[in-house]
């Protein structure tokens, strides 16, 4: 993340995203495939060693499949680059969250905790109460401790601040989900 300041010295927080060129690989349709959709390659193999028989065509690192409706412009073969989005464009962006790891039912669901004092020692943290009298078993989605974290989560509603086509660089104000060099999906 970064930050832009606009005419009245204000700060802005935004993510620089390095979006493209991508690929078409494959385009499927219905009477072959049974669905209409487009395959898509980010970020060529340059090592010969990495590519295998089967990746003949689609020496990419990334392949992503998108659905389609109808007759699309697009051919195999074709970029797919920054030119297609604009200033002031809202998008959404998906991708995969950080993972946190395995954590308590406090940080995992925001659980209250167990008072402080009044006869509690050593439990400040735990859930508490986990089923009832009947049904004596623990009913299923239960919140519960587990891992947090490293799924996959969609933002709505970024604009697009900046758009540097020659680096095919995009500017989006706030945050998107993921760590460095995550792979995310762009849609308007």
């Amino acid at each position: 993340m970064s930050q832009m300041f606009d005419k009245d010295g204000k700060a802005t927080p935004v993510t620089l995203i390095v979006a493209g060129p991508c690929y078409v690989l494959q385009k499927k349709n219905v009477e072959k495939d049974g669905y209409e959709a487009l395959q898509v390659g980010f970020e060529k193999i340059e090592k010969k060693s990495k590519i295998g028989k089967s990746m003949k065509g689609k020496e990419y690192k990334f392949i992503r499949e998108y659905r389609i409706q109808g007759e699309d412009s697009l051919n195999i073969g074709d970029e797919i680059n920054t030119s297609s989005f604009q200033e002031g464009q809202i998008v959404k962006v998906s991708g995969v969250s950080k993972g946190k790891g395995f954590q308590g039912g406090v940080k995992r669901h925001g659980f209250h905790g167990r008072n402080a004092t009044h006869g509690v020692k050593h439990e400040e943290r735990q859930i508490g109460s986990t089923g009832c009298r009947f049904p004596q078993h623990v009913s299923k989605g239960k919140k519960m401790p587990g891992r947090m974290g490293f799924e996959r989560v969609t933002v709505k509603n970024l604009k697009i601040m900046k758009v540097d086509k020659e680096n095919n660089l995009l500017v989006i104000k706030g945050a998107v989900p993921g760590t460095k060099r995550t792979l995310l999906e762009i849609k308007d």
